[in-house]
């Protein structure tokens, strides 16, 4: 059957939520709720996308619990992508913030926190019925011409890297980070929805159709361009293409001196702005305005170190750590060089257990906050270091903020799904990595968690394709770097999951022979051995690795469901006791 209205809302409210749609229902709105209208065995994430592009109208049961929701907050951008009529629905007295300010700021809000829940949602039923014929008669017309329905409200873009034409392939850092950066200041317009950066950059180096990506991105404009560096000069070009028809926007090229640099990018963001008439806030103003850094060379030390970030392995990360270092060295008061030294230390500790103190990662990201209270990136890198040192309250708030400064902030996502699973949150880990996984496409390890969230939260009919998905991206990530372990063993758990055991003692033997000694490697081949009946290999290797595990991984074990097979035998006792 078909339905009117999608219903949003955070899992704290849906005693009301289910009063909403009774009201509505009674009233003639043909509405859509999860998990009432999911079908059994169905795949739950699955049936929401098709939901929500089926429906015509979404409602919002708007709250505390549901601006803070990554889930309400995901089906809510759907709906804006999908060109959706939205209508918040305000139980209680408060003001979006955030990314939910984004997407909902501009809308028209029914408030629904004082009085009779019934007269509120008659008030709903009858804005509801004016929507859908709105919709129907819009459609009608658009059918009529032949036009393309909008894809969303606000102007929308993707940045493509930008083409190095420098000559030299190790010129590519500095055109990777300058794309980066025009992202970083488009998204921070309330007034634009810009594709993440990692999404943006699955792009790179690709032949692609202006027309079809648009279409695939559900943007309606794309940016692109090049960089020539030499020596103490630089060209840009860009442009800015309507994807309906292909044709130029806006253009221009710019020769400067290289420490003009920040200034052709605010140039660039401000023409886009004017073109595609989009009104700046006063703090977007001043936030875009503000130029990371006056130093150059640092800016260039900093620009390869997050090449190298990008590249994910320990030698990597290393020697990302001594640019961002070197970038502090020339300008100590470089907010993002702090925060991409806190982000290498904490890597190496979480997956390559190298003995980085504590203390020092949360002073480092302490400092980026310091100089720069507006930085998402230093904000999730202090979720991190708070993570590790076990304060997961302040992490998670930390986490909250770095989202809400950019929704599009993949490290964010991802490791605030750590800290819920080792929690034992599982539901609102499984939110934050499906999301994460969205906002980085080549992502595996987002992927291969949801592998183990899915059974312990009832999803296990969801298993198989996201399983199939992280191995494709893990083997694509082993092509690109194959001194790294964390591909292959993680590979190994999903190849479990998917019943091909011959392959996953490949995968793992492929693992070990990178980097035997590594206690995450070790860890995983247990989880691994778990799955494949190997009981007493497993737990030969946690009793060998706990004692020097951080606790984070001993935090695992316990909520860990790849190693459900151990748990009814009488040696799993003796791996608790090395957790506690």
């Amino acid at each position: 059957m078909a339905h009117d209205l999608f219903l949003s809302y955070s899992s704290a409210d849906r005693t009301t939520a289910n009063a909403v749609v009774a009201e509505l229902e009674a009233q003639g709105v043909r509405c859509w709720i999860a998990p009432r209208d999911i079908p059994a065995g169905a795949e739950y994430g699955q049936e929401i996308i098709e939901a929500v592009k089926s429906c015509r109208v979404c409602v919002v049961i708007f709250s505390a619990s549901a601006n803070a929701s990554p889930h309400v907050r995901r089906e809510v951008e759907r709906a804006v992508s999908a060109g959706k009529q939205l209508v918040p629905f305000r139980i209680e007295d408060l003001a979006p913030t955030g990314a939910m300010e984004y997407a909902l700021g501009s809308t028209h809000w029914l408030d629904a926190f004082s009085g009779p829940l019934a007269a509120h949602a008659t008030e709903l039923a009858v804005t509801v019925r004016r929507l859908l014929g709105t919709a129907a008669g819009a459609a009608a017309g658009a059918a009529a011409q032949g036009a393309q329905k909008p894809i969303t409200d606000r102007p929308s873009v993707v940045v493509l890297p930008f083409n190095n034409m420098s000559g030299d392939p190790e010129q590519e850092y500095f055109s990777d980070g300058i794309t980066e950066d025009i992202i970083t200041d488009l998204s921070k317009i309330s007034g634009l929805f810009v594709v993440a950066r990692n999404t943006a950059f699955t792009y790179k180096g690709k032949a692609v159709k202006i027309k079809e990506l648009c279409t695939e991105l559900g943007v309606r404009f794309v940016l692109e361009g090049s960089v020539r560096k030499a020596g103490a000069r630089v060209r840009v070009t860009a442009q800015l293409i309507n994807g309906e028809d292909g044709g130029h926007f806006w253009a221009d090229r710019f020769d400067r001196d290289l420490t003009d640099i920040f200034a052709i990018q605010d140039e660039i963001t401000h023409a886009i702005v004017e073109q595609l008439k989009v009104k700046l806030l006063p703090q977007e103003k001043t936030s875009i305005a503000q130029a990371p850094t006056d130093n150059m060379e640092a800016y260039t030390y900093y620009l390869r170190g997050r090449q190298f970030l990008h590249r994910h392995s320990k030698a990597y990360y290393q020697l990302a750590r001594r640019m961002f270092s070197k970038a502090v060295e020339l300008d100590p008061k470089y907010a993002r060089a702090y925060a991409g030294i806190a982000d290498c230390d904490s890597f190496l500790f979480l997956h390559y257990h190298v003995d980085v103190p504590v203390d020092a990662i949360l002073a480092t990201s302490a400092r980026a906050i310091e100089l720069e209270a507006g930085l998402a990136e230093a904000h999730a890198s202090h979720g991190v270091a708070l993570s590790l040192a076990e304060r997961p309250v302040e992490a998670e708030a930390e986490f909250e903020r770095a989202i809400g400064l950019d929704p599009n902030s993949f490290e964010a996502h991802y490791f605030y799904g750590r800290v819920a699973f080792a929690q034992g949150k599982l539901a609102r880990a499984a939110e934050l990595c499906e999301r994460a996984s969205e906002l980085k496409p080549d992502d595996y390890q987002s992927l291969a968690m949801l592998v183990m969230i899915y059974p312990s939260i009832g999803r296990r009919a969801d298993v198989g394709r996201v399983a199939r998905a992280a191995l494709e991206r893990a083997q694509a990530e082993l092509v690109l770097h194959p001194e790294n372990p964390r591909p292959a063993y993680l590979g190994a758990i999903v190849l479990v999951a998917l019943r091909e055991p011959d392959r996953a003692r490949e995968w793992l033997a492929r693992a070990l022979a990178i980097d035997p000694d590594d206690l995450l490697t070790q860890y995983n081949a247990a989880c691994v051995h778990a799955g494949l009946g190997d009981h007493e290999e497993a737990f030969d290797l946690l009793e060998r690795l706990l004692p020097h595990a951080n606790h984070e991984t001993k935090a695992w074990v316990k909520v860990d469901s790849d190693l459900e097979p151990l748990r009814a035998l009488p040696r799993y006792q003796r791996v608790l006791q090395l957790t506690g």
